[in-house]
């Protein structure tokens, strides 16, 4: 019995050819487990790279409004007001001037405009700006505002991306990369007529944040407001039939990414793909104004040609916000770098936007908004409280005024000062960094804690600089 037992077993080289198949087999069924999971991995939804986060702490604002003025206003003919500086008009500026300045200065010069003070908080403001100057004590007026760059190109990278040297990612990108938008068949950033000068679309731009998060263009400076749409979001082509064709080209250009690996490139354009998808429901009847009520547009300034070009962007501000959009620009450019002209082309310019950003406060606050809105004013400098080219005032990056309003802000408060005559900050000073980090913080985001990393380091908007201004918080 042993000795047939054993001619039962089976030799080695028999054991081993009969396995054969075997061995094949398994080694088939994990070639096709891999190409499955493949395949699954290739036909799997787009994670949707805008979907909204949780900050990383409570926030007391949702969203932001930037209301940019492109040029530089004047702080010491707007919200500043210096009454040395009209006792001393025509004599020499009594101390330095920077080593550094964009050009030549003269003495002294005072404001062609009248101050007085408003509201409860007793906010000093120049009847360039009476209906702004009404919503005073919603208002926390930052008068001691520095920047690092004298130059308009650098000085609004420095205010849009924090770099004055570097293409960085925009603010905007960052917001929206830390929270994703509220509504996802919106952007997260909107940039309503943004300029097409000092930097362009770099104030807009993600830099090396996926291109999802870059700001989307309404228009640009040189389009009118009714003229700026969102575009290449209506077509004739039937919706199931966009689906289908926007499925075949992400399946291609996903394949194309198991060979390339990762490109930011064309995961951008994936996703724009199905952004513009998504918005043809939404985008079409949210710029269309017609809807609103003749008094709404009244509010607005959309019935005096001076006020309706900017009154639109206003409007279509106030919207954007209502339906999601996280930041929202609107730019009044590039109007505001008087070199000469002051009198003449400051009080077109305060005519040209006072009603409508009065509207926008009035209408956020009304709507309930406010509260969780943070409006963000003022442009890439202020001006010199020394005269240029007889009524003019140079670029001055070293003093001047911001306000913000709503999104958790304290109001009716004027923080910071300059010096007696408007030109240098002296008290509590806001660089750039600081009120990136503020208007951060009330979004619920750590500056210091929202970083991507490119190039083998971590980045962040405010780089290795910033505080967050508690001073001036609710």
């Amino acid at each position: 019995m042993t000795h047939s037992f054993r001619k039962s077993l089976p030799t080695r080289r028999e054991m081993l050819t009969q396995s054969a198949n075997g061995f094949g087999m398994l080694a088939l069924s994990a070639m096709l487990a891999d190409e499955a999971k493949a395949d699954v991995k290739l036909n799997a939804p787009i994670q949707d790279p805008l979907a909204p986060k949780a900050p990383q702490f409570p926030a007391k604002a949702k969203r932001v409004i930037f209301l940019f003025m492109h040029g530089g206003p004047s702080q010491v003919d707007t919200f500043d007001y210096k009454p040395l500086l009209e006792r001393d008009d025509g004599k020499p500026l009594p101390f330095n001037k920077p080593r550094v300045v964009s050009g030549q200065t003269g003495n002294l010069l005072k404001s062609p405009w009248s101050f007085k003070q408003h509201g409860q908080s007793g906010a000093w403001a120049s009847e360039l700006f009476p209906e702004i100057a009404s919503h005073a004590d919603d208002i926390c007026f930052i008068k001691s505002m520095y920047g690092s760059n004298s130059r308009h190109g650098g000085a609004l990278l420095e205010l849009h991306t924090g770099s004055d040297t570097f293409v960085r990612p925009s603010m905007g990108s960052w917001v929206t990369y830390g929270l994703g938008t509220e509504n996802r068949n919106l952007p997260g950033f909107i940039t309503v007529c943004p300029t097409l000068s000092h930097g362009a679309e770099n104030n807009f731009s993600s830099a090396f944040l996926p291109a999802i998060y870059q700001g989307t263009p309404v228009g640009n400076a040189g389009t009118p407001s009714d003229k700026a749409k969102i575009p290449f979001i209506t077509g004739d082509t039937p919706t199931q039939l966009q689906r289908m064709e926007i499925d075949f080209f992400n399946r291609m250009n996903r394949e194309r990414l198991q060979v390339t690996g990762p490109d930011n490139g064309l995961e951008g354009r994936i996703d724009s793909f199905e952004l513009a998808f998504r918005m043809q429901a939404t985008a079409p009847q949210l710029q269309d104004l017609s809807n609103e009520t003749p008094l709404t547009q009244k509010l607005y300034g959309l019935d005096d040609p001076a006020t309706a070009n900017y009154g639109r962007q206003c409007l279509m501000a106030r919207r954007f916000a209502e339906a999601g959009v996280r930041f929202i620009q609107i730019s009044h450019s590039y109007k505001w770098d008087q070199h000469g002209n002051l009198r003449k082309d400051h009080a077109k310019n305060a005519r040209e936007v006072d009603r409508p950003i009065a509207g926008l406060l009035y209408d956020l606050k009304q709507r309930g908004l406010l509260e969780d809105t943070l409006v963000w004013w003022g442009g890439e400098f202020g001006r010199t409280p020394t005269a240029q080219g007889g009524d003019g005032r140079d670029h001055n990056p070293h003093g001047f005024t911001m306000w913000l309003a709503g999104g958790g802000i304290k109001p009716g408060i004027s923080y910071g000062a300059t010096d007696d005559y408007g030109y240098y900050s002296v008290e509590n000073k806001v660089h750039f960094h600081d009120l990136h980090a503020t208007i951060l913080h009330q979004l619920g985001l750590d500056h210091e804690k929202l970083t991507y990393k490119h190039a083998g380091r971590n980045f962040r908007l405010t780089d290795v600089h910033g505080r967050v201004v508690r001073e001036i918080l609710a």
